[in-house]
């Protein structure tokens, strides 16, 4: 948070499409939520998402956190 922020505030969650290789901003704000910690990610330091999902996550660890979540397969589910 810059010293422009603290008198302002920021101006709230982005609404973003993820695709390969960029975003786009839907809906204009200054962060979104990683879909694993919560935490705000501010938009210029976003770096890690899934397509897929359409999530984005604050480090490579929670994107492979819920990499790993998703693709966990049930005892049936081996063939």
């Amino acid at each position: 948070m810059n010293r422009i922020d603290r008198f302002f505030g920021l101006r709230g969650e982005a609404k973003v499409k993820f695709l390969d290789g960029e975003f786009q901003v839907l809906s204009p704000g200054d962060f979104v939520r990683c879909a694993v910690t919560g935490e705000p990610i501010m938009l210029p330091d976003l770096r890690y998402w899934s397509v897929e999902l359409q999530e984005a996550y604050s480090t490579p660890e929670a994107s492979m956190q819920r990499f790993l979540q998703t693709r966990k397969t049930s005892p049936g589910d081996l063939s």
